[in-house]
């Protein structure tokens, strides 16, 4: 059995569909998708682009060259770079639940300059915690 023979029967079963689910899926009879799982086939390279493009994964993935899914997935981040105006930053603050049970400071009494320094600084905070913890 070939890797992408195992990694396509492990795809299809992760999704939890039959050989005949992803047949009628890819256009293709259920016997053609025992061949690919059995490795006595090979989908041709369009249907492998389509596999992979259905299940999320690279190619070199499909393909048994790595075991990383998907290396070119959006990996944004989930903070602003930077805000700019008070109103996107005291929503940010509010958003921030933790952060206002804790009190001593009021969003409302302070001023736009103060309201954008305190949210830039939670957000260099956040991004220093968020490294730390990436896995």
């Amino acid at each position: 059995m070939s890797n992408i023979s195992k990694r396509i029967k492990q795809l299809r079963l992760e999704k939890n569909i039959t050989q005949e689910q992803f047949g009628k899926i890819f256009g293709i009879v259920k016997s053609t998708v025992s061949l690919y799982e059995s490795g006595k086939s090979t989908p041709d390279d369009d249907m492998k682009k389509k596999i992979a493009e259905y299940f999320d994964v690279s190619l070199d993935f499909l393909m048994g060259n790595s075991n990383i899914r998907n290396p070119y997935k959006d990996k944004k981040d989930p903070f602003p770079e930077e805000f700019t105006s008070p109103e996107e930053a005291v929503k940010f603050l509010l958003e921030q639940n933790v952060i206002m049970g804790f009190g001593g400071f009021d969003v409302n009494t302070m001023s736009d300059e103060e309201v954008l320094e305190f949210a830039n600084e939670l957000l260099n905070q956040l991004r220093i915690l968020s490294y730390k913890y990436k896995k």
